[in-house]
């Protein structure tokens, strides 16, 4: 199921606790069931072109979501990698660019937050963190914004 995402719905309950501007940026509570967590992984590795493996960004547990052939802007990316679009940490959240676009709905409506980085000027403001999804409602919210960032990748 698709989520128009220029339109998501409001996010239920309070916002996650999160390492806010601090560096690693982790959400601390409100994780993902492991069903769900696997759910999102298998999603990330069915995207064609999609290959995972450890992050070159992040630590090495979370996994990242890389292209075989990155053609898109620099936006699209987390750097220093040039081909890592997103990873998904164990506890279910994730860090991905999204288009511009997405980024103040899906704010608004409590499923995204800035990455610390992505306020500093040589890194792109399209990196946020995405609050893991706790039921098969919201990762139906966090699949289509992992493919928005995909769209924008390849």
């Amino acid at each position: 199921m698709d989520v128009d995402l220029t339109a998501p719905p409001p996010r239920s309950g309070p916002q996650p606790a999160t390492t806010g501007l601090e560096i690693p940026h982790d959400q601390i509570d409100q994780f993902s069931p492991p069903k769900i967590r696997a759910a999102l992984v298998k999603e990330a590795e069915s995207l064609p072109g999609v290959f995972t493996g450890p992050s070159q960004v992040s630590e090495p547990s979370s996994l990242a979501l890389r292209l075989y052939e990155p053609r898109g802007p620099w936006e699209a990316f987390l750097h220093p990698s040039r081909d890592e679009f997103g990873h998904i940490h164990r506890a279910g959240f994730m860090h991905l660019t999204l288009p511009a676009p997405l980024i103040e709905p899906l704010t608004k409506a409590g499923w995204v937050e800035a990455h610390p980085i992505s306020l500093r000027p040589e890194w792109p403001d399209t990196i946020v963190m995405l609050y893991a999804p706790r039921d098969e409602s919201e990762l139906a919210v966090a699949v289509t914004a992992l493919r928005a960032s995909w769209q924008q990748a390849p």
